[in-house]
């Protein structure tokens, strides 16, 4: 029997890219969304992967579409927790409603679907835990106070997480991409654009299929003794010791 993945943000950019490559590993996939109706639908369509609409920041929601793909698909064998937001400005100018609103939906959602399933991997001796982080949470980010704080709090957890769970047979992982070509860079001015890019000793963006293939192979069986690390897929941008 196929092992069970849940991605949320799934039907878009690195989420969607992350829940293809791991249905194409063997697989079966769920992708949770919660804005963006008329694109999960033609996710849907096109790679047949189920959806499942909740808010990630909302605890009870995240418990009910747990129970929910569990009740259709089985037991989840591998979460990866992707689901993100920005709300950028400095934070002289930053209101409660921006603070609050990316710290829950991009570290407090950790805890809230990790929660959900750790009892059941613990109980089967089994479980893969990805989350996605970024350079901004290793540098920090001008502008981006509560996004860097967020993603910095990715890296607390995933390694708190890994201690806590390494002789269930869980491993908690952390992957760090830097400026991937998604929708969240669409409306970012060309001369930015060209700035970032001249910052990165590879020459350019990276994609969402460079991090999906970092998805899978976290995910998989043979990856049992890589936990609490963080991997950083960059382009040399940030290097980390």
């Amino acid at each position: 029997m196929a092992r069970v993945a849940l991605v949320t943000g799934g039907t878009r950019g690195i989420g969607a890219l992350s829940a293809k490559a791991l249905k194409e590993a063997g697989y079966g996939v769920a992708a949770n969304y919660v804005r963006n109706d008329e694109a999960a639908a033609k996710f849907k369509e096109e790679t047949g992967i189920p959806i499942y609409k909740w808010d990630v920041s909302d605890f009870a929601a995240c418990q009910a579409g747990i129970r929910k793909v569990v009740a259709d698909l089985g037991p989840i064998d591998v979460l990866v927790n992707n689901a993100g937001i920005t709300r950028d400005t400095t934070l002289h100018k930053m209101s409660l409603e921006d603070w609050h609103g990316v710290i829950d939906t991009n570290l407090n959602s950790l805890f809230n679907m990790t929660r959900g399933v750790i009892e059941s991997m613990r109980e089967r001796g089994y479980g893969r835990i990805i989350n996605i982080s970024s350079i901004n949470g290793q540098k920090g980010q001008f502008g981006q106070v509560n996004y860097s704080a967020a993603k910095a709090g990715t890296l607390g957890f995933t390694k708190a997480v890994a201690q806590e769970n390494a002789t269930k047979g869980i491993t908690v992982n952390a992957i760090a991409p830097g400026y991937i070509n998604t929708d969240m860079m669409a409306g970012v001015p060309e001369k930015m654009l060209e700035k970032i890019i001249g910052q990165i000793p590879v020459g350019r963006l990276g994609e969402a299929e460079d991090v999906a293939r970092c998805v899978v192979f976290l995910a998989a069986d043979e990856a049992s003794f890589i936990t609490g690390s963080t991997l950083t897929v960059n382009g040399a941008q940030y290097l980390t010791s």
